[in-house]
């Protein structure tokens, strides 16, 4: 009986421990390696700012008789906004073009007046030449002479009198043209129109109330088709910004449809008390899903590098000696293979150094994995090698 206990306990012994997975093998999850052009990108956190805000201001005073849009609405450039009051300025017009009849008047008096003024001249000065003969011939005394010669002086300073006149009633003229179009223009201000195409804000003036020129604000329209987003990046990576590279934009967390731009301006200057420098991308926005003030998630692609090896972001684990990835060969044991890391984008991060295109790499369960062990491959089919019967579960 003795003897059969220990032959038991010597059988006993020589079974194997019991391996993971039943056969050995440790359940994990792989991925392959992949070459493919990956895009090199900034991430930051951008402010959305309207293309053009407009502060609409009345240039004529008097009382707004119409309001012509909602506030909010989405204005047309040439859209009219508002309507002040222009009895005021039709009665200005009204005296101005009265006026300008007058001067218009008063210089063809003055014309008439140089007219024959200068008819004069010409009689008295042929009468003072002719009398200038006479008194050479001795036929006439020199005090008739004299008093010729200046009456044909008086003609001629009557001329230069009527001339004078002239050029100030043409100016007069001139003067009531210039009020008649600057009144004109005027009622064109009393028609208020928008400057652009964009989006009405709050209305701070409403219907019935006196308005001032240049002075009372009414509302501000701010253009959002295109927008602008202003974002910042670190000063070190300068040399590598450019303009017109695209630049990506999210008003929510999902990134998965962002809108695209294009980067429009660099910033002369490094904000030295952040080490930063500000950029500005332009967006067409045709969407409307920007809006002027949110903040917006942003990715500026600066470059693109071609043929890279790619593995999903948990493959990589770290240690003392530095990073290193797990690859399974072809009869599914692995081996701790030392990586060199590069850019990361997204969910993935780029292998410079250390894995080939097509390699397998474990991305999930390599807390239990030690070199040279089994694995078995989620997702993999016939997963292990067969195992073999234990010798405690032969029979008979």
């Amino acid at each position: 009986m003795t003897a059969c206990l220990l032959l038991l306990q010597g059988c006993a012994r020589r079974d194997p421990p019991a391996k993971k997975g039943g056969d050995g093998a440790v359940p994990v999850t792989v991925a392959k390696v992949v070459a493919k052009n990956v895009p090199v990108e900034l991430q930051a956190v951008g402010n959305v700012e309207a293309y053009t805000t407009i502060t609409v201001k009345a240039q004529v005073g008097g009382e707004l008789t119409r309001v012509s849009f909602h506030e909010g609405d989405f204005v047309k450039k040439g859209d009219l906004l508002f309507t002040i009051d222009t009895r005021q300025l039709e009665a200005q017009l009204n005296q101005a073009q009265a006026n300008l009849a007058r001067d218009e008047a008063q210089r063809g008096q003055v014309e008439a007046n140089l007219a024959r003024d200068k008819a004069q001249e010409k009689y008295s000065k042929a009468e003072s030449a002719r009398y200038s003969s006479l008194l050479n011939h001795g036929l006439i005394s020199k005090e008739q002479e004299e008093q010729m010669r200046t009456s044909a002086e008086a003609s001629t300073a009557a001329v230069l009198a009527d001339e004078a006149n002239l050029r100030s009633a043409i100016a007069a003229v001139g003067a009531s043209r210039a009020a008649i179009e600057n009144l004109r223009v005027q009622l064109t201000y009393a028609a208020i129109r928008s400057p652009i195409d964009g989006r009405t804000g709050n209305l701070n003036v409403k219907q019935g109330n006196i308005v001032s020129p240049s002075v009372t604000e009414l509302m501000t329209i701010n253009q959002v088709e295109p927008i602008y987003v202003t974002f910042s990046v670190p000063e070190a990576r300068r040399a590598e910004i450019k303009k017109d590279q695209v630049v990506m934009a999210s008003p929510t967390e999902d990134f998965t449809s962002p809108e695209e731009g294009v980067l429009s301006f660099i910033d002369n200057a490094v904000d030295s008390t952040t080490g930063t420098i500000r950029l500005k991308g332009t967006f067409t926005n045709k969407g409307r899903r920007l809006w002027p003030g949110e903040f917006v998630r942003i990715k500026l692609r600066l470059n693109t590098i071609s043929d890279a090896l790619v593995v999903p972001n948990q493959a990589v684990q770290s240690g003392q000696e530095g990073s290193y990835v797990f690859v399974v060969r072809e009869d599914r044991s692995v081996e701790s293979r030392p990586v060199v890391t590069g850019v990361r984008v997204d969910q993935d991060l780029v292998i410079e150094k250390g894995l080939s295109a097509g390699e397998t790499v474990v991305t999930e369960g390599q807390l239990r994995l030690a070199p040279n062990m089994h694995v078995q491959m989620a997702g993999a089919p016939g997963g292990a090698p067969k195992r073999k019967p234990r010798t405690s579960e032969v029979g008979p």
